[in-house]
């Protein structure tokens, strides 16, 4: 079978897709990978074809850009979706027609992050099966509110209806450029109403996220996306990496992936105060931090996999992205978490509710204090011990061959569907 796969977002959004596609490709398919250009190079590492969209996540994530302006302010999840749809909608009818060309003579057209509409309608104009892939859970449900909502605002009745209010305000900051593109590029009639019938795997772990009971057959819950070695075999780390961690005791682990248009500088100074003497790797991710005035317990790191590298830390200080959060506590890692944007909040508060991280801190407004104690926390030997409970549970998961099953499932009776005549994909507009 031949799938392609098309994102759109950071390199959280991206890395997850990459190794599913090296899985599926591992089963004996074709796979295609459509992202940022900035994102790529995980796919590459892995060997999977891979092309570039239009546009640059990491310019729009740069402050005073359109998404650079949301985070770590507090924005709500109207002017998140107005920053998101202000990317998209720039590039939309670019997108359609780079995805509907790789697209092509495939089985199934799988899609994410800001690429979701742009996946949709392509899979629709070539009669192919839409298979949503996501890290965020977004399938209404009265479990949890919209993780893009701040934690605890919802009350609980209405949490199903928040999940339907977000979807549908993104959406409707999507729908223009969306209907405008589907019309141009794929001769297809404008949509007034959000899809909600194809289905959607998630590459979550159920150890930090059951499966929510009233979620409909087709959300599928597989666990985190990442192969078992994370392609190590080939991997060493530099030598001054190396011999910093021979030198001491397990350092502490900070870094903030892709996240930039924070006040770094007073971040990093909180940081400094409450970590003091111990032990220290940085990672500047896109976040643009000046590195030079950092103390000598701090040891600079660039791309380093987080397979590799957590096992090797005490713990992880990070932004709550869901890659990260996945990775930290796959790895048996208690969490310090800083929230900036998104569903950030959400991982943070998973993580809280499981005893593995104190409440976030708060990332526009950090202080010393509040850092030193959400430290503290994460040293005390039960949140150690549940830690290591849980990342012994990730660990049993295989979220890639669950993920690759399901795809083939679905490809195949896609195929029969169009055997028939029937398109598989939901086009009531």
């Amino acid at each position: 079978m031949k799938f392609t796969v098309a994102t759109y977002g950071t390199e959280g959004d991206t890395r997850p897709l990459a190794e599913l596609c090296r899985a599926l490709m591992d089963a004996g398919h074709e796979a295609q990978l459509l992202a940022d250009r900035a994102t790529l190079h995980a796919a590459r590492s892995l060997g999977v074809p891979c092309a570039p969209l239009s546009g640059d996540i990491r310019r729009a994530l740069a402050p005073g850009e359109s998404l650079g302006a949301v985070v770590g302010k507090r924005s709500g999840a109207q002017a998140a979706a107005k920053a998101l749809a202000s990317i998209a909608n720039a590039s939309t009818a670019a997108w359609m027609r780079e995805v509907k060309t790789a697209a092509e003579g495939s089985d199934a057209v799988i899609m994410s992050a800001l690429a979701s509409f742009v996946g949709l309608s392509v899979a629709e104009c070539l009669r192919i099966p839409a298979i949503g892939a996501s890290m965020i859970p977004i399938t209404p449900t009265r479990e949890f509110a919209s993780p893009f909502l701040r934690p605890g605002v919802v009350p609980g009745f209405l949490n199903r209806g928040s999940h339907t209010f977000v979807n549908d305000l993104i959406w409707r900051s999507f729908r223009r450029a969306t209907n405008a593109a589907r019309v141009d590029v794929c001769a297809l009639a404008p949509r007034r109403r959000n899809w909600t019938d194809h289905p959607i795997l998630y590459g979550v772990s159920r150890a930090l996220l059951p499966r929510p009971a009233d979620w409909p057959e087709q959300a599928y819950v597989c666990g985190q996306w990442t192969a078992p070695d994370e392609g190590l075999a080939d991997w060493a780390p530099p030598a001054a990496l190396a011999a910093f961690l021979e030198a001491g005791e397990a350092p502490i682990y900070v870094g903030f992936g892709s996240m930039a248009g924070f006040d770094n500088e007073r971040l990093m100074r909180a940081l400094i105060e409450a970590i003091g003497g111990r032990r220290a790797l940085f990672y500047p991710g896109w976040s643009g931090a000046d590195t030079s005035g950092l103390p000598s317990n701090f040891h600079v790191i660039g791309d380093t996999p987080h397979a590799w590298l957590f096992p090797r830390v005490s713990l992880v200080v990070h932004h709550g992205g869901a890659g990260t959060t996945h990775s930290a506590t796959r790895a048996g890692k208690p969490s310090v978490v800083v929230p900036f944007a998104g569903d950030q909040s959400f991982w943070a508060d998973r993580l809280h509710r499981l005893g593995v991280a104190a409440a976030a801190v708060d990332g526009n407004a950090p202080t010393g204090a509040a850092f030193a104690r959400a430290i503290d926390f994460a040293a005390q030997g039960a949140t150690r011990s549940r830690a290591q409970e849980l990342g012994a549970a990730m660990r049993e998961e295989d979220g890639l061959r669950t993920a690759v099953a399901a795809l083939e499932r679905l490809a195949a009776a896609g195929r029969e569907l169009r055997a028939v005549g029937i398109c598989p994909v939901n086009a009531h507009a």
